[in-house]
């Protein structure tokens, strides 16, 4: 047998039924995902929502469905292959040694295991019963959080090579009335905008095919709501993504019986994959939790899974910073820098933040269209080097971080005269270039090696580096390898090797610098998937700093990802006020992008009193549950909160994002969530100017009254951001 068979009393369906039919649970604690098998030995997904009480009535779910004729009863395959009795988009096809294209898949065996207390793996067999072809899907079911986790490891049997046209990670299936998809979709300075689909007979997709930067046009995360629109607290609700940092591709297809397929894999555009006898090529993870109590539990599942299990230090704790982008842009030197570091002290931050600009010689570093690549300091600006600035923050009290983008390079630089064959491009072709830059070919292990060895050395620097920002400013044009086509190999490979070899790059880093801070930019939300976050503390959402419009973004990013990893600045953008931008920026990981120097003396006092209030309270909204409660789609106001694990205390977000003229913007109270009915809580408005008092009443109220009946965080003119405290007797 190839798998050694555990029994787990608590997570596998036992039943007995008299088809002998082969039946699979994937549960959590409070969802199941059922398989069974056809008298044909295909493993049909039968099952999908909250548990039943007795797990033996799994087995006669199968049996109620007539939906056979001569191909539908197989719509809903485990994996669906494609060339042989399938009729519907695969999930898998194949062309295999002798330029047949048919694949069939049969149940051979499973095996489920405890991986750790919370955790269960389940892994499933099938093969075709002519190639021997073996793909092994792959469950972890993360009990706690109701979080599962599945992939694909597809295994060549035969005795030459194949190739993979199609291989996704999961083909899920779900037997509901209606359909809603709500996608995210955008470009620069406006990522992340929300679209609602009904799904109607054919298919849905949303890809990229933009090779780096994937998610300039649209995200790898949606959510799916069943029967009708879910809301915040209630509804039938799905939320999934693919963890992969380049091309991804998720179709819907709503088949002839109104059933809807969900298939999530990376996108097999121009990227057939060339398998050797004897290899496996294992797909990236589709992640996704369910709820049948709307949008909001949903969303609090990732995060508590995300925190726990994928994002890098999720449990950890985060600096605020000091950047001089919009201080100085690329005009600075070390003077200059010796001051903003001052300014960063005074101001109370942990980290000054050196942007762009500080490398190259030859091809100095003073605008975006030159010195990209050629990773040394650039002796004019800086004499004395980095280390002279990292040994001036440290005497200042505050840590130091550099800014980096190591995948890309500028034409002009001498990392390119050098080597123009390690740069993604076509020999023939005039060069096409995005934001000035081309992009290193990271499937050539001389470049990861070259990425690798900068970061070492940009990292060895004494004092220490405390943080990085790393960007990615590029997507891949022209796509061609002079690694590959040296190699013998196929260019369509590029597109996955690409990332894998990003990933080596960071997995090396990571084992010689584990808890290192690194901010994941990438033009803005360019590039922010579950996967690479394994390698970063957080990520930069927008370049689009504008606070209203941050609260779309941020709002919307919430959904997917836990506000310790949502890089929040304030800026110069809009003239809103301090207030208005520091209140925006405290509900994720805040930091400052601004000239300290032209700070009111109220403003530098206000500011300095916020980061002491956020240092008391970043725990909360940081590791707290999130609970959206007044959405800034329906209202001319946008209300949200946090709220810690014991229910002890809360901070709750209250922003204005109407430029209408209204006397009252919030007319009745928002209703607060979260909270034990029985306890009395302090409410408290925090975040004023010194001397500025606020109109609403510090006092006593029961948990039961402010989720009931709620609090009025009187907005108005002049009065467009509150900021609640609100503290458990």
């Amino acid at each position: 047998m190839l798998f050694r068979f555990l029994l787990i009393i608590f997570s596998v369906c036992l039943i007995i039924i008299p088809s002998a039919a082969e039946i699979i649970c994937i549960e959590t604690n409070q969802n199941v995902l059922v398989f069974e098998t056809d008298n044909d030995n295909r493993l049909l997904q039968t099952y999908f929502g909250k548990k039943l009480l007795n797990a033996s009535d799994y087995g006669l779910i199968r049996s109620q469905n007539k939906q056979s004729d001569s191909n539908g009863g197989v719509f809903n395959h485990i994996y669906t292959p494609s060339g042989t009795w399938n009729l519907v988009e695969p999930a898998l096809t194949v062309l295999h040694a002798d330029g047949n294209r048919g694949t069939d898949l049969q149940y051979v065996e499973h095996e489920q295991r405890i991986v750790s207390n919370d955790v269960v793996e389940t892994k499933i067999l099938l093969q075709d019963p002519v190639y021997k072809t073996q793909v092994i899907l792959v469950f972890k079911s993360y009990l706690n959080h109701d979080v599962i986790e599945q992939w694909a490891e597809i295994k060549n049997n035969e005795k030459k090579p194949i190739i993979l046209e199609k291989y996704a990670s999961a083909n899920l299936n779900f037997m509901n009335r209606e359909y809603y998809l709500t996608h995210f979709h955008g470009y620069w300075a406006k990522e992340m905008q929300p679209e609602q689909t009904k799904l109607t007979s054919g298919i849905k997709t949303i890809d990229s095919k933009l090779g780096t930067r994937a998610n300039i046009y649209n995200h790898p995360v949606f959510m799916l709501s069943f029967d009708q629109p879910a809301t915040e607290e209630a509804g039938l609700v799905l939320l999934g993504t693919l963890a992969w940092s380049g091309n991804f591709k998720l179709q819907f297809e709503v088949d002839p019986y109104h059933n809807l397929r969900l298939i999530s894999g990376i996108n097999p555009y121009a990227s057939a994959y060339p398998l050797q006898t004897g290899e496996v090529f294992i797909t990236p993870a589709f992640i996704f939790t369910y709820s049948e109590e709307g949008k909001g539990k949903a969303s609090r599942h990732l995060h508590s899974w995300m925190r726990k299990h994928r994002l890098l230090d999720g449990e950890g704790s985060r600096m605020t910073l000091l950047n001089n982008w919009e201080a100085t842009y690329f005009k600075f030197d070390q003077q200059k820098l010796h001051t903003l570091i001052g300014d960063a002290k005074n101001l109370g931050v942990d980290l000054f933040l050196l942007d762009d600009g500080w490398f190259g010689n030859k091809h100095p570093r003073n605008n975006p269209r030159q010195g990209l690549g050629d990773w040394q300091h650039n002796v004019e600006k800086l004499p004395n080097g980095i280390s002279s600035l990292v040994k001036e923050a440290n005497e200042n009290g505050v840590k130091f971080g550099i800014w980096v983008e190591p995948e890309m390079v500028n034409p002009k630089s001498e990392l390119y005269e050098k080597h123009p064959e390690w740069v993604i491009r076509q020999a023939e072709r005039p060069e096409v270039y995005f934001r000035n830059q081309l992009v290193l070919d990271l499937s050539n292990p001389q470049v990861q090696e070259f990425v690798y060895d900068t970061m070492d050395e940009i990292l060895s620097i004494k004092p220490e580096i405390s943080y990085v920002k790393w960007d990615c400013n590029a997507v891949i044009f022209n796509a061609h390898s002079s690694y590959l086509e040296t190699k013998g190999q196929m260019q369509s490979q590029l597109y996955v090797d690409y990332v894998k070899g990003l990933y080596k790059v960071l997995e090396r880093l990571r084992v010689k610098y584990p808890t290192l801070p690194m901010m994941l930019c990438s033009g803005g939300g360019g590039r922010v998937d579950y996967e690479v976050l394994r390698y970063f503390t957080e990520f930069w959402p927008s370049d689009n700093t504008d606070p209203i419009e941050r609260v779309f973004i941020q709002w919307n990013n919430s959904y997917f990802y836990p506000s310790i990893a949502t890089c929040c600045h304030i800026t110069a953008w809009s003239d809103v006020g301090i207030k208005f931008k520091t209140d925006v920026a405290m509900m994720g990981k805040m930091g400052y992008d601004l000239v300290v120097e032209k700070l009111s003396e109220d403003e530098m006092k206000f500011s300095q009193q916020v980061l002491k209030d956020y240092s008391r309270l970043k725990d909360i909204i940081w590791y707290g549950d999130l609970y959206r409660l007044q959405s800034p789609y329906e209202n001319p106001y946008a209300s949200l909160m946090y709220v810690d694990e014991k229910k002890n205390k809360a901070v709750v977000f209250n922003y204005v994002i109407s430029n209408r003229y209204y006397d009252n913007y919030s007319p009745v109270a928002v209703k607060l969530q979260g909270l034990n009915p029985q306890r009395e809580y302090i409410v408290k408005e925090i975040n004023l100017f010194e001397g500025k008092n606020s109109p609403i009443q510090t006092k006593a109220y029961t948990g039961e009254f402010l989720m009931k009946n709620g609090v009025n965080p009187i907005l108005r003119k002049g009065r467009t951001s509150v900021v609640l405290e609100v503290t458990a007797q």
